[in-house]
């Protein structure tokens, strides 16, 4: 199994780790932080859980613990299913996406009332019930299980892998010297440092994303600590299985052996994190309970942490009732105000969602994928392009989620150069793509100024009509649910083939309507030939010669040349010579071989997409430019393709505008088969445009929004972050529908007018290559409203 981190990450030598012993909290502080820094940036995340103790009971006696209990203090020995359910379906609805299973670990073989308690509920052992209650609350409620029983042998945590994300023990500590008469783990069977640490060790070799850390305060020495670390990040070294490090100060508790023993002093914690990033390095999670910390929470970030744990809406903490959650709002202000911003992960870190079916079942890796955005963190809203729902802005959840960015930050400088002009590089462009809270708003903001010193206020948009001839592919793209072939008859939709006469017929309709365009793709039929595509230019110059066509995808222009033993741009020619005037840019997906090979792997890998392109100016027609994104790439893909795109256009300044596609999940086989996400999130569609726009200044002028994609709502929000086109009113939209969309198959122009000034912007209907169109195409569009054209022609 390959680590998500790398081995750079983890250089600190044992005998520098041990030297640690000796240096002050002030001294590792800083370079503590810097680490921290270094890996995570600005964001301190959490996990949004509902906390379901299965059972209190536990055959350990641990001498600071209050969450185990005697069966003679318990109501009920084991919750029930409907007890499970009801806890898990409350937290669903409350917005949770962990389900957090602590339970004591095998008391079974220490009660005779756990056995009789299991044999009622059908079980025979404490592990075997859990397994069920797991598989139970993720198939009703959706919530993706952690569990933390205590040690399992490799059988038991490979069971628990087929039905949780994740897995946990803590260490605690690697001294057997606790385990002895006087210490805190003595009578408690379970707590040896070697059965704990097999238990991890197992856990790695069945590739489980593991959680772990250590209990401070409790006895040990600052050394043993550090070996316990030490021996935790070997571990780690060997299997990379550990996503995160708990760094747990004790806190006495009422009722216990250790009622007495003074709580761990700040300072003892606050050096102890420290010592941990600096031994873990840069990349690994380490958290430490707020709940545990109240009044010192920056102080606990400024000594390296970058997670706070679960935090719960709906249940308490069971394991410290004495301490309650902070309010999600006041976690996040408490974090702004250490210059951070809270973010919230899922139960598995984002560092092992990157290749997601290496650490998951492919129950789980579907349930992972469809709950995480781009970067593996929780996907924040119900929004996903085409379902109709109403987006929720990164800062209307609750305004407490914003931060400024901080002060000369890697993002400040992209944006400075990008204004400038400048080829910005993959790295800068992935970065700005994981811009959240106030870098976000900056990101739109510098994208908005940019596009009204460019553009002005005018919003374009053309009149045309889709015609999509046929819906049969030989090609088996696993994004589309257009297409037909042998394997498609569930999906949405008939076989079809438009003959000649009903494409000629649906031109005239076009143009007796105001359309300027007819926008012209279609299936790669097993019997077309390059001469089909000439043929259906000749049809619509027939019909309507004055009518302009966009046509044909570099997919569609690939195919015709071979049929007929004709290089691409000789082909390119012939039917430039027919009356093709434009194509579309479409069929570019993400210009990244390694996502094609998943999504596209039959089709035009991206150097002949480009070449096609290229060949298209080179013979005198302009394309646009899409991306289509959401799916199960990440934001390095979207820098590599925006950055194709742009240094084509510096070569041929041929390309009239780019137009991000976010992905319709829906119908789409491959989120069917749950291997896709749920499209991007409203944040990565909306920055999709705005980035765009800053990359592509000084080479492109016209960055389009698809309204059937992004719904009304995202059109206004784009509108506000770089956009100056809204693309055609389509007439027949048919591919997008055909994948789930919801948002219509046409918008007037009376109605795409209305929509640009609701975001107060002027409009105006534009031909395909960005000129103005004739007064008379106006009135047959508009039913003679042409005011704001006439007003811009009168202007021009």
């Amino acid at each position: 199994m390959n680590s998500p981190f790398t081995p750079t990450q983890l250089s600190i030598s044992v005998s520098e780790a041990l030297a640690l012993e000796r240096q002050s909290t002030d001294e590792l502080l800083s370079t503590a932080a810097a680490l921290r820094d270094a890996g995570h940036g600005q964001l301190i995340s959490y996990s949004r859980k509902v906390f379901i103790p299965l059972t209190q009971l536990c055959r350990d006696v641990c001498h600071y613990c209050t969450f185990a209990q005697t069966p003679s203090r318990l109501e009920k020995l084991y919750m029930t299913p409907e007890d499970v359910l009801a806890v898990a379906r409350a937290g669903a609805q409350a917005g949770c996406r962990e389900a957090l299973f602590t339970l004591g670990d095998k008391p079974e073989l220490r009660y005779e009332s756990a056995r009789q308690a299991l044999a009622e509920l059908g079980y025979r052992s404490t592990h075997e019930y859990l397994m069920a209650m797991a598989k139970l609350v993720h198939e009703e409620t959706g919530l993706l299980p952690h569990l933390n029983p205590g040690v399992m042998t490799s059988e038991e945590l490979q069971a628990a892998r087929e039905v949780s994300v994740s897995q946990g023990i803590m260490l605690e500590s690697s001294s057997d010297r606790l385990c002895a008469k006087g210490g805190p783990h003595y009578g408690s069977p379970d707590k040896k440092p070697a059965l704990r640490l097999a238990c991890i060790e197992d856990a790695g070799k069945l590739a489980i994303p593991f959680t772990t850390g250590i209990l401070i305060g409790i006895g040990e020495t600052r050394r043993e600590r550090l070996e316990a670390l030490l021996a935790l990040r070997e571990l780690h070294q060997r299997y990379g299985h550990i996503q995160e490090i708990i760094v747990q100060n004790f806190c006495a508790k009422q009722g216990t052996l250790m009622a007495d023993t003074p709580d761990l002093p700040l300072e003892e914690l606050l050096w102890t994190i420290a010592a941990t990033r600096i031994i873990f390095g840069e990349e690994m999670n380490i958290q430490t309970p707020p709940n545990l910390n109240e009044g010192v929470l920056a102080q606990l970030i400024a000594a390296g942490i970058n997670d706070w744990g679960g935090v719960s809406p709906v249940t308490p903490d069971f394991v410290n009732p004495e301490k309650p959650w902070p309010e999600l709002e006041q976690l996040a202000r408490y974090t702004a105000d250490a210059g951070k911003l809270l973010v919230e992960r899922l139960a598995v870190y984002p560092a092992y969602t990157k290749d997601v079916s290496a650490w998951q079942t492919p129950t789980m890796a579907k349930s992972v994928r469809r709950a995480m955005d781009s970067d593996g963190l929780a996907r924040c809203d119900d929004w996903s392009p085409g379902i109709g729902s109403a987006p929720v802005w990164p800062s209307d959840t609750g305004g407490w989620q914003s931060a400024p960015p901080v002060a000369g930050s890697a993002i400040k400088v992209s944006i400075a150069r990008a204004l400038r002009g400048e080829r910005l590089c993959e790295e800068e462009i992935a970065t700005l793509f994981r811009a959240r809270g106030g870098e976000f708003t900056e990101i739109c903001k510098a994208a908005d100024e940019l596009r009204k010193q460019v553009c002005g206020d005018r919003v374009g948009y053309v009149v045309n009509r889709n015609i999509n001839y046929t819906n049969l592919c030989k090609h088996a793209c696993t994004f589309c649910a257009f297409s037909k072939g042998k394997t498609d008859e569930d999906l949405r939709g008939k076989p079809y083939v438009l003959g000649l006469d009903e494409v000629a017929e649906r031109t005239r309709e076009a143009w007796q309507r105001g359309a300027t365009e007819v926008c012209m793709q279609g299936g790669i039929h097993p019997d077309y030939t390059g001469d089909t595509y000439l043929n259906i230019c000749r049809a619509v110059k027939a019909a309507v010669p004055e009518m302009h066509i966009h046509a044909f995808s570099p997919l569609e222009i690939s195919q015709g040349a071979m049929t007929l033993g004709l290089s691409v741009s000789d082909y390119l020619a012939q039917l430039k010579d027919v009356g093709l005037a434009s194509l579309p840019g479409t069929a570019a997906e993400i210009l990244d071989d390694e996502v094609r090979a998943v999504i596209c792997r039959d089709k035009v890998n991206t150097r002949e997409w480009l070449d096609v392109i290229e060949s298209a100016h080179n013979q005198g027609l302009r394309t646009t430019s899409t991306i289509m994104f959401g799916h199960m790439e990440n934001p390095q893909h979207w820098a590599r393709h925006l950055l194709h795109i742009r240094d084509l256009q510096e070569r041929t300044g041929g390309i009239t505008e780019f137009v991000p596609l976010p992905f319709v999940h829906m119908e789409a086989p491959i989120y069917r088969r749950g291997m896709a996400r749920r499209g991007p999130t409203f944040r990565e569609a909306v920055l999709m445009h705005a980035i765009a726009r800053l990359v592509f200044h000084s080479v492109l002028t016209n960055i389009q929004v698809s309204w059937v994609k992004m719904g009304e709502e995202g059109v206004r929000a784009c509108l506000q972050a770089g956009v100056n086109d809204v693309g055609g009113t389509l007439m027949n939209e048919s591919i997008s529908r055909a994948a789930g969309a919801k948002h219509g198959q046409e918008m007037k122009p009376a109605m795409m007018e209305n929509l640009i000034r609701s975001a107060g912007r002027q409009a105006y209907q534009r031909s395909t290559l960005y000129g103005l169109v004739e007064n008379s195409a106006v009135e047959n569009s508009s039913g003679g409203n042409d005011s704001a054209n006439s007003q811009l022609i009168a202007s021009a």
